[in-house]
């Protein structure tokens, strides 16, 4: 029979967002990513870091940089104006967040 190889796996998830500084001028809501992956690249298989949007951004340009011709994916908006709950804005923003780590 022939060996199996086992398929690498890396699965990404944006959750818990938490408001920072509540109630201040200086408040943000930040992100836990947690990455799992059966990966020889990676040497962690497991991590855990909180990120806020601004640190997307900063990933999001480094990438265009180094992307070549390479299309990178779109962050979710800005929008201060948000027509809705903030708690709305916060999930829907999660889950774009989620959505440009996976791609």
């Amino acid at each position: 029979p022939i060996p199996r190889v086992p398929q690498e796996l890396t699965t990404v998830r944006v959750q818990d967002p938490r408001v920072q500084n509540e109630g201040s001028w200086n408040s943000y809501v930040d992100y836990k990513i947690f990455l799992h992956t059966n990966s020889k690249a990676f040497t962690a298989k497991t991590s855990c870091v909180r990120r806020r949007y601004r640190e997307f951004v900063w990933l999001r340009r480094q990438l265009q940089k180094n992307a070549g011709l390479v299309p990178v994916p779109e962050l979710p908006g800005k929008s201060t104006f948000f027509v809705g709950s903030t708690d709305e804005f916060i999930e829907k923003r999660r889950q774009g967040l989620q959505q440009f780590l996976e791609k």
